[in-house]
């Protein structure tokens, strides 16, 4: 983490994750592209996500996340900061001249190399079937059906681990301590990912929040009546509502969303916490 001097009252909190061993390169111009910023707006132009809009310009980087290139050894070319996510990439070049993105896991360094294979030593970056990885080991970007891609652990610092084999299902424990079975021929990339100290991150004062596209949040005990279940009142006041609701008096907290009968309950063994 990098620390400043206390210039200014938003300087003394703020903290940012150090980026002085990355190069201070622009994106590989083939693998970026403009995503239009709806904040937080659908089709009729309704809000439905609130306290988005605004923020610094950024390219999307196009992610690998499936890395299906089988058998075909590539180096890594440099470590770079990716504004849409919180983890760091890294830009792998092929033995056949490709270059791609794929999210960077702890540890890797440039000129590391990477590869996808069945047969491969099982090290640092290398993406092999669930079956092979040893108990105990940390993966992530890890496939739930074959050849789709890698939707589980991908934020930064985040790691699956790998409990064991049951006929065709390999056990896995995610971050939140949710233990869930994934078919053995899924995909998974050996380590956690980059930025563990994402976490620890203070954003220090309004404004860089703005830069990150995060508009103000007004809390509910400050409106009135009319407006939340908490308003009103003389003074600081309790919530008045037994349960805790959202604006729109909708029950939230300890309240299950999960569809009771969606088809994957049965490969989850363990709910998290």
């Amino acid at each position: 983490m990098k620390k400043y001097n206390p210039t200014s009252p938003g300087r003394r909190q703020a903290t940012v994750v150090s980026y002085d061993n990355m190069r201070k390169n622009k994106p590989h111009k083939s693998l970026v592209t403009h995503l239009q910023k709806h904040s937080g707006r659908n089709n009729q132009g309704r809000i439905t996500t609130r306290h988005q809009g605004g923020g610094h310009k950024k390219q999307y980087r196009m992610v690998d996340f499936k890395q299906n290139k089988i058998g075909v050894w590539g180096k890594v070319e440099r470590i770079e900061y990716d504004p849409y996510r919180t983890s760091f990439i890294a830009l792998v070049i092929y033995s056949d001249g490709e270059r791609r993105y794929i999210i960077a896991p702890d540890e890797l360094k440039i000129g590391d190399k990477v590869i996808t294979a069945e047969d491969a030593e099982l090290k640092l970056g290398v993406r092999t079937s669930l079956k092979r990885i040893a108990t105990g080991t940390f993966v992530h970007n890890v496939e739930l059906a074959p050849g789709r891609g890698g939707k589980l652990g991908r934020s930064a610092g985040t790691s699956v681990q790998v409990l064991g084999n049951e006929e065709k299902y390999t056990h896995l424990k995610l971050s939140s301590g949710e233990v869930r079975k994934a078919l053995s021929s899924c995909l998974a990339t050996i380590g956690k990912v980059s930025n563990p100290e994402h976490m620890l991150t203070v954003v220090g004062k309004a404004g860089r929040a703005r830069w990150m596209g995060v508009r103000p949040t007004v809390r509910g005990t400050a409106m009135n009546p009319v407006d939340h279940p908490y308003g009103g009142g003389e003074g600081r006041t309790q919530r008045g509502t037994r349960k805790p609701k959202t604006k729109w008096g909708k029950i939230t907290g300890g309240r299950k969303t999960r569809k009771k009968k969606n088809r994957t309950n049965k490969l989850i063994l363990k709910r998290r916490k």
